[in-house]
């Protein structure tokens, strides 16, 4: 999908924005509205998960030292706040709007509404469907996200040398969120022929014929308490007798850290029967839990790069510089295809925490007791 990622680092960023940028006061989501000639809106979906406190404070902080006015807001996953965020928003008349939606298929009347003032929108890290007016699109490769997992998978059990069979229980992320059909394709495409052949079995019987069956094993809300809630009905239900799990496909940190508390609940013993698990986004908790052995991997996406992007993209927006993009054809919206720019991810286990995470100053050896 992606092809020729670039990488911006943060204070090259600033730096170069800074340069071209007249200066004006900033404001965060607290703050009463300013001038909105040099304004510009940033829609964050919840403070509930650590990746979005990270984006939106990254983001905001580059913009801000370049001199642009922001309004960050967080809406608790509740469509109709956000909704009504953006609507406040728009009233500013800021010169783009970037926004990690909740629902991606809920924001077509307000959005009509900034296309009519001639307000920009870029679909930060979610793609925003359902309507014309969404112009750009920033995100990682979510296809080589659920790809890098099913291709641990089956290196970590031994699949591509016959071994098996193998207890495996599927998780895909919200039924709302565009990106989790994009991780879930990545890793089914990977792991269904082990399936096929027998090689990985799914003892709960979850109905998985195609990867389009996503949303049988969806979580919505990215909720780990609704994970953990699964995996103990699924234990308890269909591993009996001595039956373990022998791994489970999540697509990012937040359900694996409910699988593991449940995996937890019922036993399971690192070192011993703990399963093989998947995640993204290296959050703290399981980054520690990863050095603990109770995670397998994770799929490093560096938000701060991303945020490094869409900062780039809305200095060439406001300046009326081509906007850079490397991808104009993996994401229909079900109106248009979304120019979009796409980043690399990364796999992260255990072995490679300090030299990817610490080294790159993502965490700090103390943060994680190392």
């Amino acid at each position: 999908m992606a092809q020729k990622l670039r990488v911006f680092a943060a204070v090259a960023m600033a730096a170069t924005l800074a340069a071209t940028t007249a200066c004006s006061s900033s404001r965060d989501e607290d703050s009463s509205s300013g001038s909105s000639s040099n304004l510009i809106g940033i829609a964050m979906p919840t403070k509930s998960l650590e990746r979005w406190n990270n984006d939106g404070a990254h983001l905001n902080d580059l913009l801000t030292k370049a001199g642009y006015t922001t309004t960050l807001q967080y809406a608790d996953n509740k469509v109709d706040q956000q909704i009504t965020q953006l609507q406040n928003m728009i009233n500013q008349n800021p010169k783009v709007l970037v926004v990690a939606s909740i629902d991606g298929t809920a924001l077509s009347p307000v959005l009509e509404k900034a296309a009519q003032q001639k307000i920009k929108v870029i679909a930060y890290d979610r793609l925003i469907n359902a309507t014309p007016n969404v112009d750009y699109y920033a995100t990682f490769d979510n296809y080589q996200v659920g790809k890098l997992q099913g291709e641990y998978i089956v290196k970590q059990l031994g699949l591509d040398a016959g071994k098996g069979p193998f207890n495996l229980e599927p998780f895909a992320g919200s039924s709302d969120d565009n990106n989790a059909k994009f991780f879930f394709s990545g890793a089914w495409d990977v792991l269904k022929p082990y399936v096929d052949s027998g090689k990985v079995v799914i003892p709960s019987g979850k109905k998985l014929a195609s990867d389009a069956d996503w949303k049988n094993v969806s979580i919505d809300g990215w909720s780990s308490q609704k994970a953990q809630s699964e995996m103990d009905n699924r234990i308890n239900s269909f591993y009996t007798g001595g039956k373990k799990v022998d791994v489970v496909l999540s697509p990012n940190d937040s359900l694996a850290l409910g699988i593991e508390q449940s995996l937890e609940s019922k036993g399971y013993k690192v070192g011993t029967d703990w399963p093989v698990i998947t995640g993204q986004d290296a959050d703290l908790a399981n980054t520690k839990n990863m050095l603990a052995g109770k995670q397998s991997m994770t799929v490093w996406k560096d938000t701060r790069t991303l945020g490094d992007q869409v900062a780039k993209m809305v200095d060439q927006i406001v300046k009326g510089s081509a906007v850079e993009t490397n991808d104009t054809s993996s994401y229909n919206n079900g109106v248009k295809v979304v120019p979009s720019y796409l980043l690399a991810p990364v796999v992260v286990t255990k072995d490679d925490v300090k030299t990817k995470l610490v080294d790159s100053g993502f965490y700090t050896a103390d943060k994680l007791g190392l």
